[in-house]
Parts: structure tokens; C-alpha cells; sequence
């Protein structure tokens, strides 16, 4: 429970997706689950009534300090893991409470939640090119180098924003069109428009494609989900791995609210929180165009280079609004 909440904070921004990094922390970590089991073998082994209360309380206060230690020492770029975990943690903690009470549904429930999200958080590490365990460890999903690319806007280099028509201009134009969509796309709830959008330019003849990173959004689908509710034909829908090598030979490239799967740093970077991560190589292409609600970063806290790249042009705003436009 108290790992959600510190999750939810983090996801919101009400909480700082820097890690806290604390000294020994994976002895705390071993010292608290040796304490757990002491205290409830001694729970167990009370045979007033009402004995066992103390234990009990000092148990779930440990647990409490053990979730929110946990998820604060996972970084910003690793959250999307971090969900998954806690609802396959929290299947296991349903039957396990099944066993207790002898119930046979509620032990098939919570091993069914805690399976699948324990297959989803184990697809989102490999999509992330993580290890499991080194993700709830603690570590990843921060900075570690002097030469990662966090540094201010003016160091980056310049951003060239565009208007609607401009974005409009270029799309006309356009033979090959790539959309990549991202979660500022459900936020905005801009599938619709998207697919709206679609339409307009295969009347026009042109060939529309979209790029679907497996993490992007909140999970493994997300995206894929959002186009199937817009309508959005499912031939034209691409995983990365199938679409990567075409980006050369797109002509513009619309980037929807996404971010970390778009960075260049995580290929050039080794220093880079998202260093290794397979992201959709957009910056290849003739044009990109980036729709964002400002220069905010993304979950890894880092500052996108293909934002200042020369071939790429900002549309800053709502995207629902700016598609609309």
C-alpha cells in the first residue's frame, strides 16, 4: 500500500522521481525482512489472547517503511516496472490470504493477478533492457555520470517551434507519414483526432504508420489499447522492432506526447538513466515533428537531444487541441 502511494506521487509529480539512494539500503532492506519474520514467528507463537497485537503493529509499521523505501530507490525511468510489480505483489498478497482463510477463489484470483504481473513487469524489464532484480534493487533510473545529457536548454542548443498550418504544410507534403504515440497522447485523449487525422491523409494518398514502443505509456499495450478504442486499423500499426530500420525513408515523423522512447541518449549515452533502452529511431527520418505541452522531461528526468536536433520542429500545447487546430 504505502509503495503505491509513493508511486502515484512520483507518477503525478507530486514526488520527485530522483531516487533516494540511502547508505547500506540493501541491508535496511535485509534487516527489516529478518525483523518481519522474527516478529511473526512470535506472533504466531502467542497463545493469549491479544498477545500478539504488539508484534502485529511493529509488523505493519515495518511493512509500511519497507514500501516506501523500496519504490523511493527506484528512479523515474523505471515507474512503468514499478506499477506492475506492485499489482503482481498485490496478487500474492491475495492468496496468500486465501491459503489463510481457505478460500479456493481468492487463492486462483491472486495467483492469477500476481502471475501476469509478474510476466508483465518481466516483458517491461526486457522492452527496457533491465534486469528484474537490479530494478527493484534500487539504482537505475538516475543519473551516475558527469557526462549525462541533463544539462539546461541553452546548452542543448535552440528549439524550433511551429504553428498549426506550418504542421499542416508539412504533412501535405508528406508520402510517408510515422506516428508515435506516447502517453501525453492518453492524457489528451487524442486518439480520436488521431485517427481523424489518419483518415484525412490516406485520402490524400499517403502512406500513415504508426510506431508503438512497448513501454510507452503506463504499460506493455497501452498504446496499442487507445488506437483499437479510436478505431485506428490494426494493419498500420507497427511494434518498434518491426518499424525501426523504415525511418530513413519516412518524410515526417509525429512524435504525440512521448518522450524517453524517443531519445537519442539512450543509444549515445552510456551515462544516461535510460542508457541501452531500445527507443524508435525517429530523428532518422527527413522531419520530426514533436507534440508536448512544454520542455518538460519525461519519467528518466533527462533532457531529449532530438528535441534540438535540426530536422525537428515543436508544436507546443495540448495535443488534442493542437491536432484539432
Amino acid at each position: 500500500f504505502s509503495g503505491s502511494v509513493i508511486a502515484f506521487g512520483k507518477l503525478s509529480g507530486k514526488i520527485g522521481g530522483n531516487p533516494l539512494l540511502l547508505p547500506a539500503r540493501h541491508w535496511l532492506n535485509l534487516g527489516l525482512l529478518i525483523a518481519s519474520i522474527w516478529l511473526c514467528s512470535m506472533f504466531i507463537d502467542q497463545s493469549a489472547a491479544g498477545g500478539g497485537l504488539n508484534p502485529l503493529l511493529i509488523m505493519t509499521a515495518i511493512a509500511l517503511l519497507f514500501g516506501i523505501h523500496m519504490v523511493m530507490a527506484i528512479g523515474g525511468a523505471d515507474m512503468p516496472v514499478v506499477i506492475s510489480m506492485l499489482n503482481s505483489y498485490s496478487g500474492w498478497a491475495a492468496a496468500a490470504t486465501g491459503f489463510m482463510l481457505n478460500n479456493d477463489l481468492l487463492i486462483v484470483t491472486g495467483a492469477l493477478v500476481g502471475s501476469s504481473g509478474a510476466i508483465l513487469s518481466y516483458i517491461m524489464c526486457r522492452a527496457m533492457n533491465r534486469k528484474f532484480l537490479a530494478v527493484i534493487a534500487g539504482g537505475f533510473g538516475t543519473t551516475t555520470g558527469a557526462s549525462s545529457t541533463t544539462g539546461s536548454d541553452a546548452e542543448q542548443g535552440e528549439v524550433i517551434a511551429l504553428e498549426a498550418p506550418e504542421v499542416a504544410s508539412l504533412l501535405n507534403e508528406a508520402k510517408e507519414v510515422m506516428i508515435i504515440p506516447g502517453y501525453g497522447m492518453a492524457v489528451a485523449q487524442a486518439q480520436h483526432i488521431v485517427c481523424e487525422l489518419t483518415k484525412a491523409l490516406k485520402k490524400k494518398k499517403v502512406n500513415v504508420r504508426f510506431g508503438i514502443h512497448p513501454v510507452a505509456g503506463r504499460m506493455p499495450g497501452h498504446m496499442n489499447v487507445l488506437l483499437a478504442e479510436a478505431k485506428v486499423p490494426y494493419d498500420i500499426v507497427y511494434e518498434m522492432d518491426e518499424i525501426n530500420d523504415d525511418f530513413p525513408n519516412i518524410d515526417v515523423s509525429m512524435v504525440i506526447g512521448a518522450n524517453d522512447i524517443v531519445n537519442p541518449s539512450a543509444l549515445t549515452d552510456p551515462n544516461s538513466p535510460i542508457a541501452g533502452m531500445p527507443v524508435l529511431e525517429c530523428w532518422k527520418g527527413k522531419t520530426t515533428i514533436v507534440l508536448k505541452r512544454s520542455m518538460a522531461t519525461g519519467y528518466a528526468g533527462v533532457q531529449n537531444p532530438l528535441f534540438f536536433e535540426e530536422n525537428t520542429r515543436m508544436l507546443f500545447g495540448d495535443a488534442k487541441t493542437s491536432l484539432d487546430t
